[in-house]
């Protein structure tokens, strides 16, 4: 079995690949970083590191490296054979990786039967987006002929997926190694197979896949971004030290509080055990063997802003239904004083809110328009940012 992986960081060798992995599949990284593609070639084996408690390494082989930007050819001669493709490129980037996850897939239509005996290619973007695959199903689409385009369903299976794995930077001297924590979480939807899914490891197939997503990228993500932004706003340098402040752990508590609200209103998970479920989250959070930064963290603060994530997605829900969501609004607040000037998302944030009223960035920052409930709560905050 092959599995092709887009994006070969950090989560793609130390996560995605490593369950690939251990689920038999024969592993082809591709990714456009130079170096990472050589020491991917040069290297028979890497090892993934989980620190903290019941934690274990992983030795990872039988992997291959594919340039994407430079041996297009190669990647689509390998997707095109594959049993299985997933990415781990963050969702701003699946727009230049469907193009060609389309040619590989023409280039299967084309053969015909004597692919794989008629096998469905099985995707899967394992991207901290709601519902990403979709997304991305829609591109390698759009990226068929014309002719082609009602064989797609025939040829690949598309499903989305959530995932869960704390991976902070690693040390420079690192190489391919990866340490993260030992807890994780792939959940997949089940239902676009029809019959067996695919065999993966550690992989938690559901019939409903909304909850999942929305309880790890509303708790997980928002409880990640809070303590990032708010410890760079108080000038603390670690997720570490932000967890052990009493202030801002408050405020992430809170935080996660208001979507724990959300999510047991929406989909009525038992409210108990998704209190249970945020206190796992600030434990990881607090580890203090996984040291991570809040630049890092917060980096990409655009996309962390957007209409669907991590605070917009649920500030706006919590609103539509009348509910609290002061907590979330502290952490926005705190997310546009973000100014890193080596985050090409922050130095664009900053541009756009002195560039803007106060009331066009809200709506281009938000994708909140002046009708809905949240406005009228996000607009302080941005006049207040504007004469900061």
């Amino acid at each position: 079995m092959k599995a092709v992986h887009f994006g070969a960081g950090n989560i793609g060798r130390g996560f995605v690949g490593q369950l690939l992995h251990e689920s038999g599949y024969e592993v082809v990284f591709a990714d456009v970083a130079d170096a990472l593609i050589d020491a991917l070639r040069d290297a028979e084996s890497y090892t993934v590191h989980e620190i903290g408690e019941n934690g274990r390494s992983h030795i990872v082989t039988d992997f291959r490296a594919v340039n994407s930007r430079t041996e297009e050819g190669a990647l689509i001669d390998e997707i095109a054979t594959a049993d299985v493709v997933t990415t781990a490129v963050g969702p701003r980037v699946l727009p230049f990786v469907a193009p060609v996850i389309a040619r590989g897939i023409q280039r299967r239509i084309e053969s015909g039967d004597d692919v794989l005996d008629g096998e469905r290619l099985a995707v899967f973007a394992c991207e901290n987006a709601i519902n990403a695959t979709d997304g991305l199903k829609a591109l390698v689409r759009a990226a068929l002929p014309e002719a082609l385009a009602d064989s797609l369903d025939a040829t690949a299976v598309f499903a989305n997926t959530a995932i869960d794995r704390i991976v902070p930077a690693q040390a420079p001297e690192a190489g391919l190694d990866v340490t993260l924590e030992p807890f994780f979480e792939w959940v997949i939807e089940r239902s676009p197979f029809g019959g067996e899914p695919p065999a993966i490891t550690g992989v938690h197939w559901v019939d409903d896949l909304a909850p999942f997503i929305e309880r790890k990228l509303f708790t997980v993500n928002t409880a990640h971004a809070t303590a990032a932004y708010h410890g760079f706003e108080r000038g603390v340098h670690s997720i570490t030290d932000a967890m052990t402040d009493p202030a801002i752990r408050a405020e992430v508590e809170a935080a996660i509080g208001e979507t724990r609200a959300l999510l047991v209103a929406k989909f009525g998970l038992d409210e108990a055990e998704q209190r249970a479920y945020g206190e796992r989250i600030l434990g990881r959070l607090s580890n203090p063997e996984l040291p991570d930064t809040v630049e890092r963290v917060g980096r990409g603060p655009l996309r962390k802003l957007s209409r669907s994530e991590r605070f917009i997605g649920p500030a706006s829900q919590l609103a539509e239904r009348g509910m609290a969501r002061d907590a979330l609004l502290r952490a926005i607040r705190a997310a546009l004083a973000f100014d890193v000037p080596e985050d090409a998302e922050s130095v664009e944030l900053q541009a756009i809110l002195a560039r803007e009223e106060p009331d066009g960035a809200v709506s281009v920052l938000t994708g909140i328009e002046p009708a809905h409930p949240l406005f009228a709560d996000l607009l302080p905050l941005f006049q207040a940012r504007a004469g900061a």
